[in-house]
Order: structure tokens, then sequence, then C-alpha cells
């Protein structure tokens, strides 16, 4: 990342995988209760601000199927704006790297390394707690990447506590598809009400399994999404096929991408290997911290 008093180039707007997602209950108003453990991957869209005098806020890039305005970077800094009343603009470039629609939370990784740059562009210091109320007006996973560290995470993924996970390495494979949370959320099938586990349940298990919860839980989205989307179920028996990961392999968020996690980048590239060729795909490896953690206080 590159910085003047201008502009901030080269921000990486960290994907995340879902190490774990159970559903463990239905509110009044539709949403779900959740319980995940988010985990950052060195692997993203990258972002690029430049300071604007005139106080308008644009985005200088095309995004496939998504209009300037619907746009939640665009959404971001004019939420962010408003709050605080500043006077100050911004000119967005993105660089996209992470599919849509593949539960890798772009979107919202993209909506809060926009808050938390912008933060500092503008030189607003708002603290992190009033950034992450901010950031759930834009998304259920946008608080978590303001956040800015891995998490156990509660509620419908806003009340986040940091965890210690070990370094990974993981090959991401995303069908070809793309999976409406909405509709996965919708389904009778879905299970709703995995019994809740503590954060401590999942340390101790984390202790005892060679620093990997091997068999910790499971995404109760994933039969659901493996029954509409063939294209799922085929990832999934593909990675049952090979033997050198270190934990069954686990669809992230509500999908359409399946991870496994290796023990060295060699080995996850070993595998991405005997992937056939059309398939997309990444190797990429655990962050500990957002890489602009220290862009809020």
């Amino acid at each position: 990342m590159t910085e003047t008093q201008d502009s901030l180039r080269g921000c990486l707007a960290p994907a995340k995988l879902n190490l774990f997602l159970h559903i463990t209950g239905r509110r009044p108003n539709g949403y779900h209760d959740l319980q995940t453990v988010f985990q950052l991957l060195d692997w993203g869209d990258t972002l690029h601000f430049k300071r604007r005098l005139d106080g308008r806020i644009t985005r200088t890039t095309e995004v496939d199927g998504v209009p300037a305005e619907h746009d939640l970077t665009v959404r971001a800094a004019t939420l962010l704006k408003q709050h605080t009343g500043t006077n100050e603009g911004v000119e967005i470039d993105i660089e996209k790297r992470l599919p849509m629609g593949a539960g890798l939370g772009g979107g919202s990784s993209d909506a809060a390394t926009t808050l938390l740059a912008l933060n500092r562009l503008w030189k607003l210091n708002l603290p992190r707690e009033e950034l992450q109320a901010l950031a759930l007006k834009l998304g259920a996973d946008v608080p978590f990447f303001v956040f800015g560290k891995n998490a156990f995470a509660e509620g419908v993924g806003e009340a986040l506590e940091a965890v210690q996970l070990p370094a990974r390495h993981f090959l991401v494979v995303t069908p070809r598809v793309h999976v409406p949370t909405a509709e996965i959320f919708s389904e009778k099938s879905l299970t709703r009400d995995t019994k809740t586990c503590t954060i401590a349940v999942f340390l101790a298990r984390h202790a005892t399994q060679n620093g990997w919860p091997d068999s910790f839980g499971q995404n109760d989205m994933q039969a659901v999404v493996a029954e509409k989307y063939a294209e799922v179920a085929r990832v999934l028996e593909w990675f049952g096929s090979i033997s050198n990961s270190i934990a069954p392999a686990r669809m992230t968020g509500s999908g359409a991408s399946v991870f496994a996690a290796f023990a060295s980048r060699a080995e996850a590239e070993a595998a991405q290997a005997q992937l056939p060729a059309d398939w997309r795909s990444a190797v990429t490896s655990s962050l500990d911290k957002h890489p602009l953690f220290t862009f809020a206080a």
C-alpha cells in the first residue's frame, strides 16, 4: 500500500472463510441467529482512494452487474460522509478479484476497507466501535472486516470476539454458479436449531486437534446448497477424493465457494494442480489482522 496526503493506493480488501457456520435460531423479523468463526485471508480485491476537493463520491471503474449507486464502496463512503458531516469527497478505483456471490465476503470487505481507508484519508479518527456500528447498516458481515481480527461471531454476525487461529494455507474453489443467500435462508429444509456452543468449547477443541478443529461443527447451509446446485456438490466430492488436506472440505458462507486447509502452501498448490482445467480456484494463506487494522482507534 502507498499513502500520500491525498491518496491511499493498493488497499487490500481481504476475503474471509467461515470455518464453521451454525444456524441456531430464527428471529420474529425473519433474521437468523448464527454462530461462526471468521478467518481472514491474504487474497482479495484491491482498492485505491483519491481525495476529491469538490465533495463528490465517485467510482472510476466498472464492475459487472453493479451500478455505481448500488456499489457497497460508494454506499459506505456516502454513509460515512453523512454520519460525520465532512466536506471531503473521494474517487474509488476497484480491482476485482473475488467472485461475487461466492461466500467470500467480497462486497462486505470492500465496504469495510472503504470505511477504514476514508477514516484515515479524511482524517476523521472515528473509533473502531463507531465504524462497526455504521458497518452493520451496510450488511451483516461488514462489521467483522472493520473489527479486523479473526473472530468468533454470534447474533447475525455482529457480536464479535477475537480468536487466535493457526497459520494455514487454503485451496478455495468457486463453482460458476451464483447462490442467492436469501434463497437458501428461506429453504424449509434448512437446519435452524443447531445447539449453541461457546467460544471456550471451540478453542478447547482447537487445542486438541494439532492446532486445527478438523471435525468441529459444520456449515448448516452446505447440504441445502449442494442439493440445489450440482456444481457445488461436485466440488465437495472432488475434495473428498484427495488425501493431503488437514480437514474435510467445507463450504464458506452460503456458497458457492468450497475450501480445504493444508499444512503448507506447496501442498495446497499440489492439490490445485489436480483440479479440472476449467474450475476457478485460488491458493491463499491466513491473515491475523486486516491490513488496515491501524486505521481505526
